[in-house]
């Protein structure tokens, strides 16, 4: 009966002609992105359609058919989705530059994207099997920590609106910490998998009357829980005013223990301990203040901070503590308001007053120009790259394999949710960027990273044995 299901079972196909054809359909958007602000904003064709457009859609093929020839098995919806998020970004970029933001830099973004895409076929080439890094642990967790602390290094290390997260490396600036989250999955990944029977033993149960509510881990298995949060809240939060990476990383931590273990006393006690930290610095960290500050009363007079406010009232938080105003907060849900179901049209918009558009706040753009209907579609392809990284997760047999596929998901969606929830306001802001949509090159290359490890996982995960890949090609000899 089991043989003649296997029989009968349909061959792993590799489905590269169904992600050429989605590949070409997210140029596509972008090129009629491009056309339609031309034409919304100055009547006519846009002269640079070509040039960026083309190049890009050039990048994009060319990167299938690397794909095509080295990870033939890899998911086929991955790459077409990243081509849809970064075409549509760089798309923003130059409609923001021909709107007279300078900072949107369109032309350095697509110079980072061809440089991204080059690293990633770099990936995919040389690292034939992912579960090698399992081997080194521990080398490639020092190397986050490091990479991590470079900006505390005096002489390279950068402030950015509060934030100390970027090293000046004379010719470029760098944010380490965009590739230091990496790493951490990778010694996350190998730490779990060694250290998961530990990690899951309980000491005791809390109950309710006879429910069984948590069981709880034993007291000396808590070092890495308690390392990982030491280093989020005291290097992290109070001594680089890094609350995004600190939240994205500690987030992704919890992910992967409960992963591991399937242990939800673990959940409990990080988010307890790190919500914790979180209010007892309040009163003490002034950039932490801040951005709660702004969260909580953006609409505020004395938070919003206008010319007024800042000549007649000396304790308003913009004079206390410097760039302390909730305007690019409160621009940015307008813009969101402004955009409605549909949106005001590619280029139709008045994007240009918003703080540091090109960046996080890129999201506000897109929804002022495109509505809540073109932001559901940002949104879903983000959330079918978390899904489909995910499925690779269950389709590896390999746990580090599993664990490193799911972190590097997590990473993903964490990192969306981080963003788009300072943006709206359902969290304070956080300074992170939309995976492969915002301005950055930093951002931009971390996000083509993680996505040629998904893509190789997903090739060798998807890639039949020997024997099946003969047993298919003896079959095609049969019926020809």
């Amino acid at each position: 009966m089991s043989t003649a299901t296997n029989s009968q079972a349909l061959p792993p196909v590799k489905r590269r002609n169904a992600e050429l054809a989605m590949t070409l359909a997210a140029i596509g958007a972008t090129m009629f992105a491009l056309i339609e602000i031309g034409l919304t904003r100055n009547g006519e064709m846009p002269p640079q359609l070509f040039l960026y457009g083309g190049v890009f859609g050039g990048l994009a093929i060319l990167s299938h058919v690397f794909i095509r020839f080295f990870a033939p098995w890899s998911d086929p919806l991955l790459l077409p989705l990243a081509t849809l998020l970064n075409g549509l970004g760089i798309a923003m970029l130059w409609r923001l530059d021909q709107g007279g933001i300078d900072r949107a830099g369109p032309m350095s973004q697509l110079i980072l994207t061809a440089v991204s895409m080059a690293v990633f076929a770099g990936i995919i080439f040389f690292l034939k099997e992912p579960r090698t890094l399992q081997r080194y642990p521990y080398m490639i967790g020092l190397g986050a920590v490091i990479l991590l602390l470079m900006p505390l290094i005096p002489g390279i290390g950068m402030t950015v609106n509060g934030a100390r997260q970027w090293v000046n490396l004379g010719f470029t600036t760098l944010q380490p910490s965009e590739f230091a989250k990496i790493a951490l999955v990778i010694f996350l990944s190998g730490y779990m998998v060694s250290k998961r029977d530990v990690l899951s033993l309980a000491s005791k149960q809390v109950k309710v009357g006879r429910f069984k509510i948590l069981d709880l881990p034993r007291m000396r298995d808590m070092a890495p829980m308690a390392a990982m949060w030491g280093f989020c809240i005291i290097v992290l939060v109070i001594l680089m005013n890094d609350l995004g990476t600190s939240l994205l990383l500690f987030g992704t931590f919890l992910a992967m223990i409960y992963v591991a273990t399937h242990r939800s006393s673990w959940i409990v006690i990080g988010l307890t301990a790190f919500f914790g930290a979180c209010l007892a610095l309040y009163p003490f960290v002034s950039h932490f203040k801040v951005r709660m500050v702004t969260w909580l009363d953006a609409f505020a007079p004395e938070v919003y901070c206008t010319d007024d406010v800042i000549n007649n009232q000396p304790d308003a938080w913009c004079n206390i503590l410097g760039n302390g105003n909730s305007q690019q907060l409160v621009r940015g849900i307008f813009a969101l308001a402004e955009g409605g179901v549909t949106g005001r049209g590619f280029g139709g918009g008045d994007v240009g007053y918003i703080i540091e558009v090109q960046n996080d706040f890129i999201f506000a753009a897109f929804a002022e120009e495109l509505g809540l209907t073109g932001i559901m579609v940002m949104l879903l392809a983000l959330v079918l790259m978390v899904e489909r990284g995910m499925r690779i997760a269950l389709a590896s047999k390999e746990l580090f394999i599993k664990m490193f596929a799911s972190g590097i998901s997590f990473l993903i969606g964490f990192q969306t949710f981080v963003v788009i929830g300072g943006v709206t306001r359902v969290i304070p802001m956080t300074g992170a960027t939309i995976p492969f949509v915002a301005k950055g090159g930093s951002a931009l290359l971390s996000s083509w990273i993680m996505l040629a490890l998904l893509m190789r996982m997903s090739n060798n995960a998807r890639k039949p044995a020997p024997q099946a890949i003969q047993d298919e090609g003896a079959t095609q000899v049969i019926q020809r």
